[in-house]
């Protein structure tokens, strides 16, 4: 006999468009912000800015995965959101603990303070849509 598993649920539809969309806000706000601050005063926290323009890249490639729909796609759609909720979590840390390691703010600076805790708490609901649409046994 065999056994037979449910499709996964597609990551694109339904509450998984507004996720998507979320991201893609936020990759353009957090590529702008490194892009402008790379470009005029990457001298004054490159360790800052880089970091900000990693999160900006971590938010396209997670937008993508999560478009993707695929088995490939929640493959990178998981790593970006796993690395994303890391390095909220320690860089808000860090940035709170020695105020000096980052003389400017990065998107995950304060916990995306600046940006209403959204950074905090988008890569926790990228998981937890991921979770929910999983495979599941029949």
């Amino acid at each position: 006999m065999a056994e037979t598993t449910t499709p996964q649920r597609a990551t694109n539809r339904g509450p998984g468009r507004l996720l998507i969309a979320v991201y893609i806000v936020f990759a353009i706000a957090a590529t702008s912000r490194a892009g402008l601050q790379i470009a005029t005063k990457f001298d004054e926290a490159p360790v800052a800015y880089v970091l900000s323009a990693v999160a900006a890249l971590i938010y396209i490639v997670a937008a993508v995965g999560l478009a993707r729909a695929g088995h490939a796609g929640r493959r990178v759609a998981l790593a970006c959101c796993a690395v994303e909720l890391v390095g909220v979590l320690g860089v808000g840390v860090l940035s709170i603990a020695d105020r000096e390691l980052f003389p400017d703010e990065t998107v995950w600076s304060g916990f995306g303070s600046g940006y209403g805790y959204v950074p905090l708490v988008l890569p926790v609901l990228g998981l937890f849509w991921l979770w929910r649409t999983r495979r599941d046994p029949a």
